[in-house]
C-alpha cells in the first residue's frame, strides 16, 4: 500500500464517518446515553462500512482498521461532552 493509498483511504474513512456524525446527531446522543450506540447505529455504520469498502482496495480493507479507527475518534470522541455511564 502506498503512502498516498493510505492517506486517501484515512481521509475518505473520516468523511464517511462525519457524514453518519452530521446526519444522526440524536441517535448519537441517545446511543451514548443509554450505553447502546452501536447497536443504535448498526445500519448507519453498516452502509458506511460497505460504502468505505467499495472504494478502497481489497488490501487496505482488511489490512487496516481506518473505518473502525474514523468511527471512534469522530463520532465517539466527538460526543464525549454527553453524560454516559460509560465514561
Amino acid at each position: 500500500m502506498t503512502d498516498e493509498e493510505r492517506t486517501k483511504a484515512q481521509r475518505l474513512a473520516r468523511a464517511i464517518a462525519s457524514d453518519i456524525s452530521l446526519y444522526n446527531e440524536q441517535k448519537i446522543v441517545k446511543g451514548i446515553e443509554q450505553d447502546n450506540l452501536f447497536d443504535v447505529l448498526k445500519s448507519e455504520l453498516d452502509e458506511g462500512r460497505d460504502l468505505y469498502r467499495s472504494r478502497v482496495s481489497q488490501e487496505v480493507f482488511t489490512g487496516t482498521n481506518f473505518f473502525e479507527r474514523a468511527v471512534v475518534d469522530i463520532i465517539v470522541r466527538g460526543k464525549a461532552h454527553v453524560k454516559s455511564k460509560i465514561w
